[in-house]
């Protein structure tokens, strides 16, 4: 256990006196003082080169953690072989009313209907723009504290809630920050922006899709484009995905958002609150998922699952099922900011213990 984990055991139980949000807006601000880091340590096992980009492991910060880019930094520092912010609309939203994210202790859960709060893509762009995407860490960290690389900081895009041409507001947010980027992600899968997740019916994503990568390749540097998906779809909702984004040369996708399914749950308190379920409770179905999409795509894409990932077996059976890379945001709650480094830790025993020499070895390795 590392002095990080051992300190957050001690502070926990004071955290969760706080109400949800003030606790993680705690958290943002004190990721933010960070001082710049080394970030992950690259273990050979682990190493992957995605759409040209080298990630030094596959353990990724969820969206929703940092929306405004804030602490991606900090999080880097914290082993993270990847981080993305967001989402982010074109104009700064206040989002739904308060109180909007819940904790469900007894079912290591999260609930957020957050809506989409953000400071705007020109507050985001200003606090992306010391970035060298490729790189992946600011310039003026590696100038004062001779950093090599530290990670990879992926944008996730939104649409403001009365925006009518949703796909408008995509086009603004890749031509506003997909120059500061290491990839983007189109995101139509979030329970909390009225008509958000009807985005995802095979003709209106054909046209926002077809869209949006119009406006990625009109930049000078092409980041890849990738697509972030709900769970609650059914069998010809995922079909029709899967057809659109091979058809239409998406570069990944990731699986999955939260969930408005209401498995049973042990919780008493907040359980009926209305909005996203993420944490322990969406570790099946969102692998489920997982892998059907990776058969359903013939694994010709990288995929990123996340979903209820807590432990580096929870890692290791989203990499079988077919994950590239994964993200975690919720268990962090739990589990404390030392996570990622100890997922990192764990994960190649398990590589090792089944015969895969790297990660890229074992990726669908259900399906085989």
């Amino acid at each position: 256990m590392t002095f990080s984990d051992s300190l957050y055991r001690l502070l926990r139980p004071a955290l969760f006196q706080l109400e949800a949000e003030r606790a993680h807006r705690l958290a943002v601000r004190l990721l933010a003082a960070m001082p710049p880091a080394r970030g992950a340590t690259a273990q050979h096992s682990l190493q992957q080169t995605l759409w040209s980009r080298d990630f030094p492991n596959p353990i990724g910060l969820a969206a929703g953690f940092d929306k405004n880019a804030e602490a991606w930094r900090g999080a880097l520092g914290l082993g993270f072989g990847f981080v993305e912010i967001g989402s982010v609309t074109p104009r700064p939203q206040a989002g739904n009313p308060r109180p909007r994210l819940f904790r469900l202790v007894e079912d290591r859960a999260v609930i957020n209907r957050m809506g989409f709060n953000n400071d705007g893509m020109e507050a985001v762009a200003q606090r992306l723009a010391a970035r060298d995407p490729k790189a992946g860490i600011a310039r003026a960290d590696i100038a004062r504290a001779g950093i090599a690389r530290a990670g990879i900081v992926g944008v996730n895009l939104g649409k403001n809630k009365e925006t009518v041409d949703a796909a408008a507001d995509y086009e603004l947010g890749v031509t506003k920050l997909g120059p500061l980027a290491d990839y983007l992600v189109i995101n139509v899968s979030s329970p909390n922006t009225p008509g958000l997740r009807a985005l995802q019916g095979k003709e209106p994503l054909a046209e926002l899709i077809t869209r949006t990568r119009a406006a990625r390749d009109r930049l000078q540097a092409r980041p890849p484009l990738l697509l972030k998906i709900a769970p609650d779809l059914t069998e010809d909702d995922q079909r029709d995905i899967a057809d659109v984004a091979l058809e239409l040369g998406l570069d990944g996708l990731i699986i999955s958002n939260t969930t408005i399914a209401r498995p049973p749950l042990r919780a008493t308190r907040h359980a009926g609150e209305a909005g996203g379920l993420s944490g322990a409770p969406l570790f099946a179905p969102s692998t489920a998922l997982l892998a059907r999409m990776y058969r359903l795509t013939g694994g010709k894409m990288p995929l990123i699952g996340v979903g209820g990932i807590a432990t580096a077996r929870d890692v290791y059976a989203k990499i079988r099922a077919g994950a590239s890379l994964v993200q975690i945001y919720s268990a962090m709650v739990y589990e404390g900011p030392g996570l990622a480094a100890r997922l990192v830790r764990d994960l190649p025993a398990l590589l090792a213990a089944d015969g895969f020499a790297t990660i890229s070895a074992a990726i669908g390795a259900d399906h085989r």
